[in-house]
């Protein structure tokens, strides 16, 4: 999956969008994350440019906007990598300076948690946006079928729609942005297997839901024990 890129029509409002998802984010950590978070927020505010994807600074450079050494400034990029948020790429040479790319997908995941905070409208922008299939818009092609997930007709279909009714009063937001985008695949033996329409949000609802989804299906059906989202892209 690719997020769309805040770039075109309404990119300003999908830029303050992301780093007000950043700062909430940030604000609800410890001050380890916070601090972090907000250091990612200046090289973006700073120096990224969203039209080429490419943060083009050096070491020396971003240790003197973060008024720290180069040393911290090398332990911290590497926790942003490792973290998801940034990527390489380009490798730095003599002469030349590492060229970073700002990790979308990463930085969504990393904040979603937090959508519902700011509002659930925002949630549910956010979740249009970026927790779907995650590419822009397009018009439909009148001679393309697009796929659906194979109904089912039984007392499963029907066990899924009392399993979302209950989670979209229970949890709001979150069944706006996720829970609403998923399908019921099968239910048979203990086991649901549910269809989510790309991999970033079968990931992110298996890491982030796992428990409040099997909660909310043995209330319906106590004998499911395990629920595996997997994606399904058209």
């Amino acid at each position: 999956m690719q997020v769309a890129k805040p770039v075109g029509r309404n990119a300003s409002a999908m830029k303050y969008d992301i780093l007000s998802a950043l700062g909430v984010s940030a604000l609800s950590g410890d001050k380890h994350r916070q601090r972090l978070l907000l250091r990612l927020m200046v090289l973006i505010t700073t120096r990224y440019n969203w039209q080429n994807n490419e943060l083009s600074m050096g070491r020396a450079e971003i240790a003197r906007l973060w008024s720290v050494d180069e040393r911290t400034v090398k332990r911290e990029m590497a926790k942003m990598r490792s973290a998801g948020w940034v990527e390489v790429k380009r490798a730095g040479v003599k002469g030349r300076v590492t060229v970073y790319a700002l990790n979308l997908d990463g930085v969504m995941a990393e904040t979603a948690g937090s959508w519902d905070l700011i509002g659930t409208d925002f949630a549910d922008r956010m979740g249009d946006r970026h927790g779907g299939a995650g590419e822009p818009a397009q018009t439909a092609d009148p001679k393309v079928i697009p796929f659906q997930p194979r109904a089912r007709t039984d007392l499963a279909e029907g066990s899924w729609g009392q399993v979302l009714a209950q989670l979209r009063i229970e949890a709001p937001a979150q069944a706006t942005a996720w829970f609403g985008q998923l399908s019921e695949m099968a239910h048979e033996g203990g086991r649901v297997t549910l269809a989510a329409p790309s991999r970033f949000v079968a990931d992110y609802v298996s890491t982030h839901f796992q428990a409040h989804l099997l909660r909310a299906y043995a209330a319906v059906d106590p004998g499911v024990r395990r629920i595996e989202v997997v994606p399904v892209e058209a």
